[in-house]
C-alpha cells in the first residue's frame, strides 16, 4: 500500500509541473520597447554679440527757395549689434542695439541748378525692442525703438550743417540659428530722423533739411 502511494503521489507531481510547463509555452512572450529621448527644441534666450552689413535707400529734402521737393539717397552700411533674447513658450522677447557706419548720400540740383545741395547720414544707431515667435530654429520677429544718427547738410561752394537727430525706427526680420552658438538673420528697418534747420549755412535764412531711409541688411550674430 505505501508503494501504491508514493506512486501515486510521483505521477501528480508530474502532471502539476507538466500542466505549469504547457501554461508557459502558450504565454507570449513580454517584449519592453526602448523608451525615446525627448524631443530638444533651440532655446534663443541669452546675450547675444554681432555684426551688420547692408544698404539703404531713402529720401532727402531741401525746403527752401534753394530747391523744392525730395530727391533720392542711397548708400552701404556696416556695424555692430548686442542683444539679448528671453523666451517664454515660443515667444521670443528681446532687446537689441547696433551702431553704424553709413554711406547714405543723396543730392539735388538747386540755386537755379547753378550748385548742388546734397545730403548725408553718416552714422545710424538704433535701440530696439524684438518680439519674435520661435519655430524651434526659425525666428520671425518685429522689431521697433529709437533711432539716432547724423543729418549732414551742404552746398559746395557755399556752407555745410550737420546735426545729430533723434528719430524714430520700425521693421521686420527673421533669424535663424545655425551651427554652435551662431545665428544669421535678415532684417528689413525704416528709419526716419526728422529735419533740422541748415539756414545761413545753406546760403538762406531757412533751409529745412528732411531725412528718413530704408535699410535692408544681413547680420551674423554669436551667443553666449
Amino acid at each position: 500500500m505505501k508503494r501504491i502511494a508514493l506512486a501515486t503521489l510521483a505521477l501528480s507531481a508530474l502532471a502539476v509541473g507538466s500542466s505549469a510547463n504547457a501554461a508557459d509555452l502558450g504565454r507570449a512572450p513580454y517584449y519592453k520597447a526602448p523608451m525615446s529621448a525627448p524631443l530638444s527644441y533651440y532655446n534663443w534666450t541669452g546675450l547675444y554679440l554681432g555684426i551688420n552689413a547692408g544698404g539703404a535707400f531713402g529720401r532727402s529734402s531741401f525746403d527752401s527757395v534753394l530747391a523744392s521737393g525730395e530727391f533720392d539717397a542711397s548708400g552701404g552700411m556696416v556695424g555692430g549689434t548686442v542683444g539679448y533674447n528671453y523666451q517664454v513658450g515660443s515667444a521670443v522677447w528681446g532687446l537689441e542695439g547696433d551702431l553704424d557706419w553709413s554711406g547714405v548720400r543723396g543730392s539735388t540740383a538747386c540755386f537755379g541748378g547753378t550748385l548742388t545741395c546734397e545730403t548725408r547720414n553718416e552714422w545710424l544707431g538704433t535701440v530696439r525692442g524684438r518680439l519674435g515667435w520661435s519655430f524651434d530654429r526659425w525666428m520671425p520677429y518685429v522689431t521697433g525703438g529709437l533711432a539716432v544718427g547724423d543729418i549732414k547738410a551742404s552746398v559746395p561752394g557755399i556752407g555745410s550743417a550737420s546735426t545729430t537727430r533723434a528719430g524714430w525706427t520700425v521693421g521686420t526680420g527673421i533669424e535663424f540659428a545655425l551651427a554652435g552658438n551662431f545665428t544669421a538673420k535678415v532684417e528689413y528697418l525704416y528709419a526716419d530722423l526728422g529735419d533740422f534747420d541748415c539756414g545761413i549755412s545753406c546760403g538762406a535764412s531757412s533751409v529745412p533739411v528732411k531725412f528718413n531711409e530704408n535699410i535692408v541688411r544681413a547680420g551674423l550674430n554669436y551667443r553666449f
